[in-house]
């Protein structure tokens, strides 16, 4: 990773190994940009590389956790906004007589 980081710094310094046409700075990223598209795609890749993917079961488990989570508080929002909207209703009624 640190040779990685000395060959980005280095690059962007401008000693990429071949000689510089001195072109206009937008000129330059843009004959530029396949070549850092390529290396953004292949770090990519590295990183993908390291991920640990969760197995059937751990997915399956967390789903149901989610699932049973979201009827839960549903259920609850739906008794705490009927509470609170039959109180409304009690203040209003007895603030219209």
């Amino acid at each position: 990773m640190a040779t990685q980081a000395t060959k980005v710094k280095e690059e962007s310094q401008g000693s990429s190994g071949g000689a510089s046409i001195g072109m206009p700075g937008f000129a330059q990223r843009l004959l530029d940009y396949p070549r850092r598209f390529r290396q953004f795609i292949h770090e990519v890749r590295v990183e993908m590389r390291q991920v640990t993917w969760p197995t059937w079961m751990d997915v399956k488990a967390t789903t149901a956790v989610v699932i049973v989570t979201v009827f839960f508080f549903g259920i609850f929002l739906f008794v705490i906004d009927l509470g609170v909207s039959r109180i409304v209703e009690r203040v209003l009624q007895f603030f219209k007589s």
